[in-house]
């Protein structure tokens, strides 16, 4: 982030657990502006399963990253570090305080700790790797990153697929291990006071609050603006319709499943996304937690690093 700003608030948590109002507490208390950091509030169209801040909340407080881009555009994470910086350069120019808000863990892992600057994946080399991992065993691929790597093979398990392949496929790119490309990640926000505020709920309280969002977003018309985006000619296959919320109401729509089974399985799908998106949270370095319901700690936090 450039000097122009210093200041970063950063509000993460599950779904559901009352990221948004915080944010635009916050706003209202500290003069600040909100950008979204949700990986599909920024797609036009996709409004209610995404449960975007609404157009009252939005005139009191301004938000950015919201409504950006078409549905059939792939929005990424180096996407939205760059927009989320230029957003956060323009509300400290006006004075005022840069909020983030949102649950994607990628995104806000890209805008605080840096993208990862290895090369892309290599279809073919992960090919030969994965027929090399069925035919000698995912052993015999460990011991190799064991003898090229042996600082990231000491911080993976030796039975974790994913990582030890591509760690093999970067190191068959480059010639330099996965683990030299990570100390070459640099942070976007290095330098910068940034304020991590992250919303935590008991599981109890959560899965109930997430049960009602569901209910509500069916109740107030999801299906009905996924048959209108269908209707206007957006694709099944628009990243935006791969989105929680999204992806039941088109099985049931093509008459997969029925209206029950749609919300329930939204329901099951949502709450093992908050389970991933708290096991992310919890390994970032630097996060106050707070309840969402404490409204004088989460001020209290922040007015001690503007001060």
């Amino acid at each position: 982030m450039e000097p122009e700003a210093p200041v970063l608030v950063v509000v993460l948590g599950p779904t559901a657990v009352g990221k948004s109002r915080i944010a635009v507490d916050l706003a209202r208390r500290f003069g600040g502006e909100v950008i979204s950091g949700d990986s599909i509030q920024v797609y036009r169209g996709f409004d209610i399963g995404t449960d975007k801040p609404d157009a009252g909340i939005r005139r009191g407080v301004p938000h950015h990253l919201i409504d950006i881009v078409d549905p059939e555009v792939q929005y990424t994470a180096a996407d939205f570090v760059r927009d989320a910086l230029a957003a956060a350069r323009g509300i400290a120019a006006r004075g005022r305080l840069p909020i983030v808000a949102g649950g994607t863990g990628l995104y806000l892992k890209a805008l605080l700790d840096g993208l990862f600057p290895g090369p892309g994946r290599d279809p073919a080399v992960r090919a030969a790797l994965e027929a090399e991992a069925r035919e000698k065993g995912l052993d015999a691929l460990f011991r190799r990153l064991e003898a090229v790597d042996p600082e990231y093979a000491r911080k993976i398990r030796d039975r974790d697929r994913i990582r030890i392949i591509r760690a093999l496929e970067v190191h068959a790119a480059t010639g330099r291990p996965i683990s030299e490309h990570f100390r070459a990640t640099e942070s976007p926000v290095r330098g910068r006071t940034v304020v991590r505020l992250g919303l935590t709920l008991d599981r109890e309280t959560l899965v109930r609050r997430i049960d009602d969002r569901v209910e509500r977003m069916f109740a107030r018309g999801l299906v009905e603006e996924v048959r209108g985006l269908i209707e206007r000619g957006v694709p099944e296959s628009a990243p935006p319709f791969r989105a929680l919320g999204y992806r039941h109401v088109l099985r049931l729509l093509k008459g997969e499943i029925g209206r029950p089974d749609a919300l329930a399985l939204t329901k099951t799908d949502t709450r093992q996304y908050a389970k991933r998106q708290m096991t992310w949270f919890r390994k970032m370095a630097g996060v106050a937690w707070f309840s969402p319901d404490d409204g004088p700690g989460l001020e209290q936090q922040v007015r001690n690093l503007l001060q």
